[in-house]
């Protein structure tokens, strides 16, 4: 008999496929990380705190908030820092629910919001997303009731890249005071689309970024939460002292000092590579969901063998399956010299 919770036990481990993933020998377009590495002004504050003597200290975070929150236009005390946006979603759930509440969670999405719903034994709804329809507000507010305590409103939504407006997210908002709203905006940078001007007027609105995306420090896991002020106790009660690592805050601050190799980056990804990519897609009659985010997910007719041919071209992507079941690939958007190669290899792929 298991010392766990049974319900516990009988979930499986999230396991993405992470195996054989090596960016010396392929391309990586199947996490919707950045394709390039981070600048050199970030490698350098590593390179300096290290040899700063002050690994065996416990983390100090200094005012890192304080640059964060002046970065979103938000006050000091509406920002909570996180061990990536994971950690975020996590506290949000876990913070907001107890078994057997109610939470709605739009589906084909992120799996980690279903993940922690099961460990803590929520009943979980999933109205559908389409490609015509996008984000089911209408569903969403159809299944509220006295039990829902969360409603996750992905801005933009993985892996399909579907936005929800500011509307919408004011109207889930209204429609359910009791609920926390979790608005997941870790690819902000990129869609420029957020609901912080919200989180003054609404206390059940609560939005989650991070470092990983745009910022390209997956690895060190750092992350925010963007609330009312009245919430942000209640999250530094759940989050632990130490639950951010030193290296990851170094790393951030680096990130916000130096913006303008990001800020390059992302424009290349969405006036050039982005752009590019779609119009090839139209023109070959290939279908593909809008999205305003870095990555596309993509209806092949033969989703395997293309998968098949740009693994072999040394190009990797993700499988995924839209809200019917069709199986797609989602696709990072990279470099214009990267999207011209994978252009190349779809090419020769659909031809034959």
């Amino acid at each position: 008999m298991s010392i766990f919770k049974s319900h516990i036990t009988a979930m499986a481990a999230y396991k993405p496929p992470l195996s054989g993933r090596d960016a010396n020998q392929f391309v990586l377009l199947d996490f919707n990380e950045r394709t390039i590495p981070v600048s050199h002004e970030i490698k350098q504050a590593l390179i300096d705190f290290i040899h700063s003597d002050r690994l065996q200290q416990y983390p100090n975070y200094g005012d890192i908030t304080d640059q964060l929150a002046h970065y979103c236009g938000v006050e000091s005390d509406q920002l909570v820092i996180t061990n990536g946006s994971d950690h975020g979603i996590e506290l949000t759930i876990r913070g907001t629910c107890c078994a057997g509440d109610e939470v709605i969670i739009p589906d084909p999405t992120f799996a980690i919001y279903a993940q922690v719903a099961k460990t803590e034994d929520l009943i979980i709804h999933s109205p559908q997303y389409t490609k015509d329809g996008g984000y089911p507000l209408q569903n969403v507010l159809a299944l509220i009731n006295e039990k829902t305590r969360l409603i996750v409103a992905a801005n933009p939504n993985n892996p399909c890249g579907t936005p929800i407006s500011f509307e919408a997210i004011k109207t889930l908002a209204e429609a359910a005071p009791n609920a926390a709203i979790l608005v997941d905006e870790c690819y902000f940078e990129y869609s420029k689309d957020t609901a912080k001007a919200l989180i003054s007027e609404f206390e059940n609105i609560v939005i989650t970024r991070t470092f990983s995306k745009t910022w390209g420090i997956p690895s060190l896991r750092f992350g925010y939460i963007l609330t009312a002020q009245s919430n942000v106790d209640a999250l530094l009660a759940m989050r632990g002292p130490y639950d951010i690592n030193q290296m990851a805050v170094v790393a951030a601050t680096a990130a916000l000092e130096n913006p303008e190799y990001t800020q390059d980056y992302v424009r290349e990804i969405m006036e050039e590579s982005k752009p590019l990519l779609e119009s090839f897609l139209t023109q070959k009659n290939i279908e593909f969901w809008p999205s305003v985010a870095n990555y596309l997910l993509v209806l092949f007719d033969d989703c395997s063998g293309v998968k098949d041919a740009l693994f072999n071209a040394g190009i990797l992507v993700r499988p995924r399956k839209d809200n019917t079941g069709k199986d797609g690939l989602r696709v990072t958007v990279g470099t214009l010299e990267q999207t011209r190669r994978l252009i190349a290899v779809l090419e020769d792929t659909l031809s034959q």
